[in-house]
C-alpha cells in the first residue's frame, strides 16, 4: 500500500486541475477506500483514446485500493449535455441510450476492473422523483448560477437559445455526486462547472464536498482539434490492432510525448530514438484494448508494410470490386465498406490526382481509368490504407 503523500502524486500526475489537493491528501490520510465518481452519458455506441483519458486515472484509483464509481447517465442522457455546444443537442430515444450503454460499458471494462466497479444507473434515482421533487431539486440552485456558464453567456450573447432542460443539466449531475456520496469526481476540463455544482450540492445537504479532478482533453490525430469521431481524428478503443497500430504511427513526435503521458502514465524513454519509442507506444495501446500477440502482430505488419515495403508478407483486408470497375468507383466502395470511412466523389478524384491512390506500386492518376484489376493486386487508396484485391 502506497503512502498518501505516494498517492497523492501518483494520481495527480497528468491532471489539469484540482480543487483542492490539500483536501485529496486529507481524504487519503484517513486510510479508508474514497470513492472516485466518473458520470458518463452513452450518447454514442463507441469509445475513443480521448474518452479513455479520465477512464484510465479511475484505473489508478481503483489500483490504490479506492472504490470506481461509474454513474452510467440513462436519465441525464435524455437532457443532453449543453457543455461546450453552441445549439441544443437532438434528443436520444431510451431505447438507443440502452443500447449504447451495453457497447460503452463493454469498452470501458477494457480500461477498468469489472469486478472491482460500482455501476449505477442514474435513471434509478432521477425516474422515482416526482414533479415536487423536481422543483425541490431546483431550489437548490440559483439562475445566476447557471448563466454563469460560459457557453450559455455565449449563446445567449450571439442571440442564440438556450433551452430551459439544458439549464437542469449541472443540476441532475450534481445530484448525481450527492446520491452516491462522490469523495472525488473525475472529469475533463470541459465538465469543471458541472463539478464544483455537485460539490456545493454535498455541501448543501451536510456533506464533505467532493474533490473536483479535472484531466486534460486530448487532441486528435491532427495534433489540433479535439479527438472526435465527427472530425475523423480519432482512435477508437474497438478498432481493429492493426488500424490502431497504424492510426498511432501517423502522429507527431510532440503529441506522442502527450499520449504516452495521458494515456499510460508514463514519459518518453529519450534515450531512445523517436520512431522506436513511437511503435512502443502504439504496441503498447493495442495491447492494452486487445492482446500482447495483436500488437506484436500489428507491429510487425506495419514494419513489413513501411520500414521493409514487404507487400507480400503484409495482412491486408480483402476486397472484390464489384458493379463500378472505374478507379473513382473502386477506391469509394473501399473507403466506404472496408474502411467505414466514406469519402465524396471529389474527395477520391483528389487523393488520384495527387497521386495517392497506387496498385502494386504505380501511381495512377487518372480518375477516369479502369484497371485490370486482378487478384493479389495491392490497391493503396492512401498513405495509410491499402487492400489486397480478391
Amino acid at each position: 500500500m502506497k503512502s498518501p503523500a505516494e498517492q497523492l502524486q501518483l494520481l495527480t500526475r497528468g491532471t489539469a486541475q484540482i480543487i483542492s489537493e490539500k483536501e485529496l491528501l486529507k481524504k487519503l490520510e484517513r486510510g479508508t477506500p474514497l470513492r472516485a465518481k466518473l458520470g458518463v452519458d452513452p450518447t454514442s455506441p463507441d469509445l475513443h483514446l480521448g474518452h479513455s483519458v479520465v477512464l484510465e486515472k479511475l484505473r489508478q484509483f481503483q489500483e490504490l485500493g479506492h472504490q470506481a464509481v461509474l454513474i452510467i447517465g440513462d436519465f441525464t442522457a435524455q437532457i443532453g449535455d449543453p457543455t461546450g455546444r453552441s445549439k441544443t443537442r437532438p434528443p436520444l430515444s431510451r431505447e438507443a441510450i440502452l443500447s449504447n450503454a451495453e457497447t460503452y460499458t463493454e469498452q470501458a471494462f477494457r480500461i477498468l476492473d469489472r469486478e472491482k466497479t460500482e455501476v449505477v444507473f442514474n435513471g434509478e434515482w432521477f425516474n422515482k422523483m416526482s414533479f415536487s421533487d423536481v422543483i425541490q431539486l431546483n431550489a437548490r440552485v440559483t439562475m445566476q448560477q447557471m448563466l454563469q456558464r460560459e457557453d450559455f453567456k455565449s449563446r445567449i450573447a450571439n442571440d442564440q437559445e438556450v433551452r430551459l432542460h439544458e439549464i437542469q443539466y449541472p443540476i441532475v449531475q450534481g445530484w448525481d455526486s450527492v446520491e452516491v456520496r462522490a469523495d472525488v469526481e473525475l472529469g475533463g476540463t470541459d465538465q469543471l462547472f458541472n463539478i464544483l455544482v455537485g460539490r456545493d450540492m454535498q455541501k448543501n445537504e451536510g456533506m464533505e464536498p467532493q474533490v473536483v479532478m479535472c484531466l486534460p482533453i486530448l487532441e486528435g490525430l491532427d495534433g489540433v482539434q479535439k479527438m472526435s469521431k465527427s472530425l475523423n481524428n480519432y482512435v477508437g478503443i474497438s478498432e481493429a490492432p492493426g488500424e490502431m497500430f497504424g492510426k498511432l504511427m501517423s502522429i507527431s513526435d510532440e503529441l506522442m510525448a502527450r499520449y504516452s503521458l495521458l494515456l499510460m502514465g508514463e514519459e518518453v524513454d529519450s534515450t531512445i530514438h523517436p520512431m522506436e519509442a513511437k511503435k512502443s507506444l502504439a504496441a503498447a495501446l493495442v495491447a492494452r484494448y486487445h492482446t500482447s500477440d495483436e500488437a506484436a502482430a500489428a507491429r510487425d505488419n506495419w514494419e513489413a508494410m513501411f520500414s521493409r515495403k514487404d507487400l507480400d508478407a503484409v495482412e491486408l483486408p480483402e476486397f472484390s470490386p464489384g458493379a463500378r470497375r472505374d478507379l473513382v468507383g473502386v477506391v469509394t466502395e473501399v473507403y466506404e465498406t472496408i474502411f467505414s470511412s466514406p469519402k465524396s466523389g471529389s474527395d477520391v478524384r483528389r487523393l488520384i490526382q495527387q497521386g495517392s491512390v497506387q496498385i502494386d506500386g504505380e501511381k495512377l492518376t487518372d480518375p477516369k481509368a479502369e484497371p485490370a484489376w486482378a487478384s493479389g493486386q495491392v490497391l493503396k487508396v492512401d498513405k495509410k490504407r491499402s487492400v489486397r484485391i480478391a
